[in-house]
């Protein structure tokens, strides 16, 4: 084993990726965004001469996604070849956020329904995650395994036997917030970021109940505080930055960050560019390194880890196809620009750094994700560390908050 003055090479760090077990805490189109084939390009075009927008595009093309899974042996190669490029043995993705409340639980129930479809036409290769035995299984075994995650409460309403509904279904992590005010507490972009509700004070109390993580990603700070209070459960950050490096709305302070780990927590670091840098449009995998480094000094080494919380750009990266999308269908920021008299559940707005001129550079689409290992590797952390990192600190948590 290397100590962190004899770097791991290039080649040792792509080595020790293949061999560890790794966990993307955060990617959220893992049964929506990893396959664009000939059949979707072609939708594509006939919705471009309808009139879509950019949003009815991509939920038309998930549901044609789903059936080119069921029917088409070319696309589940095209879907699994990209986890195996990756690295990635398990991935956590999103079935409910920044939607309206009324079209919140439907959703959530169709994405739900749309990635068991993945997992029953995948024959084995894909396997849900409903405990920490699961993730051992699949990792052992070779295969991929799909975390159900939350990352709103809106599907719940106002019934709490919805959080136990969908346990059933699946999910075990739940974000309290999106970015917006919602029935539980205020999100990080919203005006006023306020804590947690009564109401929210009841969910999280339901959650630790049932057994499932309690998320603040997207919440603001004081939610995150009032959920370290409230959950008798260590909670988690799935995805976010460090302020202290780089301030952005969907951040998180150095003091919530020490106190998320002090109660046995976790936090994921996202490679979202414009949440690592302000510098140009431009982030590099070493602003990525910047965050990780910080946050393991703040909280220590076994409570950090990776939710990448992007997929990429380019052909293949399926709902968040940006290069494919004609110019008639812009991105969420720039639609919501030109159309004025609509409503932006998202609560992303144009100080945010999400525009298309924000990239990074070595994080192409998901199947980058080895470059990851090879940049930490570059940075001193030794074989032990990077386990930890991505994927032994994650399993730990999970192990005890979800069994």
């Amino acid at each position: 084993m290397k100590n962190k003055k004899q770097h791991l090479s290039e080649n040792e760090a792509r080595d020790l990726h293949e061999q560890a077990l790794v966990i993307d805490t955060q990617q959220p189109p893992a049964t929506s965004g990893f396959i664009f084939t000939e059949k979707m390009k072609l939708e594509l075009l006939e919705m471009e001469k309808l009139g879509y927008n950019r949003q009815e595009a991509s939920s038309a093309l998930t549901k044609v996604a789903e059936q080119e899974i069921r029917t088409s042996a070319s696309a589940r190669a095209q879907y699994l070849g990209l986890w195996k490029r990756s690295g990635v043995n398990i991935a956590s993705g999103t079935y409910s956020a920044g939607t309206a409340i009324e079209n919140a639980f439907m959703t959530a129930t169709e994405g739900i329904a749309q990635a068991r479809s993945y997992i029953d036409a995948l024959d084995g290769e894909l396997k849900l995650i409903l405990n920490s035995k699961d993730i051992e299984e699949v990792y052992n075994s070779g295969k991929r395994g799909l975390i159900i995650d939350f990352q709103d409460t809106l599907p719940f309403g106002t019934d709490l036997n919805k959080i136990e509904y969908f346990y059933n279904l699946g999910l075990r992590v739940v974000q309290l917030t999106y970015n917006l005010r919602n029935l539980v507490g205020d999100g990080c972009t919203e005006k006023y970021k306020s804590g947690l509700s009564y109401f929210g004070r009841t969910v999280v109390e339901k959650l630790n109940e049932m057994k499932m993580a309690v998320d603040v990603s997207h919440c603001s700070q004081q939610v995150g505080w009032d959920a370290l209070e409230i959950s008798s459960s260590p909670i988690i950050i799935t995805h976010s930055s460090s302020n202290a490096i780089c301030y952005h709305d969907r951040g998180k302070d150095d003091d919530l960050a020490k106190a998320v780990a002090n109660k046995g927590g976790f936090f994921g670091v996202a490679i979202v560019p414009g949440f690592l840098q302000d510098n140009g449009s431009i982030a590099t995998l070493d602003d990525f390194a910047k965050h990780i480094t910080h946050l393991v000094n703040i909280m220590g080494i076994e409570h950090v880890g990776i939710g990448s919380d992007i997929c990429g750009n380019g052909p293949e990266t399926g709902v968040v196809f940006d290069e494919e999308f004609p110019k008639s269908m812009p991105r969420q920021i720039e639609y919501y620009r030109e159309n004025p008299d609509k409503f932006n559940w998202s609560g992303f707005r144009e100080e945010h750094r999400l525009t298309p001129n924000y990239r990074i550079d070595g994080f192409n689409n998901f199947g980058d994700w080895p470059n990851l290992t090879v940049k930490l590797a570059e940075k001193g952390f030794n074989e032990e560390e990077l386990r930890k990192l991505l994927g032994l600190n994650y399993l730990r948590y999970f192990r005890e908050v979800i069994g």
